[in-house]
C-alpha cells in the first residue's frame, strides 16, 4: 500500500538550464520569489503543541534531527526554547480547526487522518502544524497492518516542513527532500538540490581549518569537486551559478486585467464545465508553475484559483488546459494591487 499524498506548504517551480562548462543540468530548486529568509543565523524554535501519538522526548528528539539535516549544509544554526520564551519558529500538532484556519480564507485547516500531513509558512511568519489526527512516530514511515494506519516518519515530514520555513519552495528533483512528493520517495536527507537552494538563501560556511592551505595549494582549481564539498566558500563554490530563465511566456491573448483592493480574495476559474475531454489544467503565475496551495496566500483545487492581493500575489495568472499533452486553450489575468480607501 502506497503512503498517502504529502500536500505540504505547496508551490511554485521552474524548470530552468544551466551550463556549467560542458555539462548541461536543470536547476530543479525554487525560492520563494520576494527572496523572504531570517535576517539572522542563529534561529530558535518552540514546540507549542505535542502530538498524541509520539511521547514528548522521541518528538522533542525527532524535531532536533530534523533541523540538524539544515544546520548541516548551511552557516543556520537552531536552538530548542521551552516554557513561554519567544521564539523564531513555533511548531504544533493540531486537528481539524487550529490557529486561524476558520477565519484566514487561504489558511487551510487539517482534513483528519490521512491527505495533507503538515504546512508550514514563509519567514518571518515562523510556523510549521502538524495534523494530530496523524500517527507519528520516531522511525521511517511504514503501514501498520495491526492498526490500520499510516505511521509517518516524524523526522522526514519536519525536515521537510521546516526547509519551507527557511524560506524554500519545492524541487522538481525526486531525490530532494524538498520533493512535493517526499513521502512516496523515501527521502529523508538533504540532498544536492536542497543545498544549492538553502545556500542560495543563505549562503555557506566553511568548517574546516584547513581551507585556507588548501586553496593556496590550487585544490580550488585542481581538486573542485572535494573542495566543493568541504571549503565552498573559500573557494566561491558555495552554490551553482545562476541560471538564465527559460519559464513559458504567458500568452498575450485574452488577457484581462484587474486592479484590487489589498486583502481582498480573488477568483479565476479556467475551462468550462465539462472537463471529460480536457483533464488537465495547468496553472501559472509569471510563467512560473503553481503546483498548489500556497497557505494564506494562494488555493488551487482543480479548475479554481484563489489568491489575497498583495505584493506577494502581484503579477500574471495563466491557466491552459491540455488535452494528449497539447495546450488547446489558455488565458490569464494580470492583477493589480491598489491601497484601500
Amino acid at each position: 500500500m502506497a503512503p498517502p499524498p504529502l500536500l505540504l506548504l505547496v508551490v511554485m517551480t521552474i524548470a530552468q538550464v544551466v551550463s556549467l562548462g560542458e555539462l548541461h543540468r536543470n536547476r530543479r530548486y525554487a525560492i520563494n520569489p520576494l527572496g523572504h529568509k531570517w535576517d539572522h543565523h542563529n534561529l530558535t524554535y518552540r514546540i507549542v503543541a505535542f502530538p498524541n501519538t509520539l511521547n514528548r522526548d522521541d518528538t522533542r528528539k525527532a524535531l532536533s534531527i530534523a533541523f540538524t539535516k539544515w544546520s548541516d549544509v548551511s552557516p543556520l544554526t537552531f536552538t530548542e526554547v521551552t516554557a513561554n520564551a519567544t521564539a523564531d519558529i513555533t511548531i504544533g500538532f493540531y486537528t481539524f480547526n487550529h490557529t486561524d484556519c476558520w477565519w484566514s480564507p487561504l489558511h487551510p485547516c487539517f482534513d483528519g487522518l490521512n491527505g495533507e500531513l503538515a504546512h508550514a509558512f514563509l519567514p518571518p511568519r515562523g510556523e510549521i502544524h502538524f495534523d494530530n489526527h496523524e500517527f507519528w512516530i520516531l522511525g521511517k514511515s511504514r503501514f501498520s497492518w495491526t492498526q490500520g494506519v499510516w505511521l509517518n516518519d516524524l523526522v522526514q515530514v519536519a525536515a521537510h516542513e521546516i526547509g519551507h520555513a527557511l524560506g524554500l519552495w519545492h524541487s522538481r528533483d525526486p531525490q530532494s527532500l524538498m520533493h512535493p512528493n517526499a513521502t512516496y520517495t523515501g527521502q529523508r536527507n538533504v540532498g544536492q538540490d536542497d543545498v544549492w537552494g538553502i545556500r542560495r538563501l543563505y549562503g555557506c560556511l566553511d568548517k574546516k581549518r584547513v581551507c585556507e592551505p588548501w586553496a593556496r595549494l590550487g585544490f580550488c582549481e585542481r581538486r573542485k569537486s572535494f573542495m566543493k564539498k568541504n571549503c565552498p566558500l573559500r573557494c566561491d563554490l558555495c552554490y551553482e551559478p545562476l541560471e538564465s530563465d527559460s519559464t513559458p511566456t504567458p500568452p498575450t491573448s485574452n488577457l484581462k486585467v484587474k486592479t484590487v483592493p489589498r486583502g481582498k480574495v480573488v477568483g479565476f476559474r479556467c475551462g468550462t464545465k465539462n472537463l471529460r475531454n480536457h483533464p488537465k489544467i495547468s496553472w501559472f503565475k509569471d510563467g512560473e508553475q503553481i503546483l498548489g496551495s500556497v497557505p494564506g496566500h494562494i488555493v488551487m483545487k482543480g479548475r479554481d484559483l484563489r489568491i489575497v492581493a498583495n505584493e506577494f500575489n502581484e503579477g500574471t495568472y495563466t491557466c491552459r488546459v491540455h488535452r494528449h499533452g497539447t495546450s488547446v486553450s489558455a488565458a490569464s489575468w494580470h492583477i493589480r494591487v491598489k491601497e484601500r480607501d
